[in-house]
């Protein structure tokens, strides 16, 4: 029998997920750049989307599939760039996932005492300027 106790880490909560719309929406809006920001919880469920009505459709689409992307690897989608690639460690990976994987910048994981606790995604700018407004907006919730 174990005496080890379980350490219980508090989940992204819809406050959590409003602090880092606003603060990836601010790093987005000081760069003049027009985004989409999607929150998940651990379980990929949304718990906020924001799109401004000048942000192209499509980048809606794009940061929850970087968000989902993040989630389901917990790793930067930045990182994941040149695992995709012929001969990289997710080469083959399968697409009969819920959504298809989206391998460019600016899908980050978001973690709580070392647990993934949801995801982040920001699409519209280059992926470069998401990647940091991504960063920006988990720097805030820290």
């Amino acid at each position: 029998m174990s005496t080890t106790t379980a350490t219980a880490v508090a989940p992204l909560t819809i406050e959590d997920a409003e602090v880092l719309v606003t603060a990836a929406r601010r790093a987005a809006e000081a760069a003049d750049v027009t985004v989409s920001v999607t929150v998940l919880d651990a379980g990929g469920h949304l718990l906020a989307f924001r799109r401004d009505d000048r942000a192209v459709l499509i980048s809606g689409e794009t940061s929850t599939r970087k968000a989902y992307t993040a989630l389901q690897l917990n790793a930067p989608t930045a990182d994941l760039v040149d695992a995709v690639q012929p001969g990289g460690l997710f080469h083959t990976l399968p697409t009969a996932l819920d959504r298809p994987l989206l391998f460019i910048a600016g899908g980050l994981p978001v973690h709580r005492d070392g647990r993934l606790i949801g995801a982040i995604g920001v699409g519209g700018g280059a992926p470069e300027q998401d990647h940091g407004f991504a960063t920006a907006a988990v720097e805030a919730l820290a």
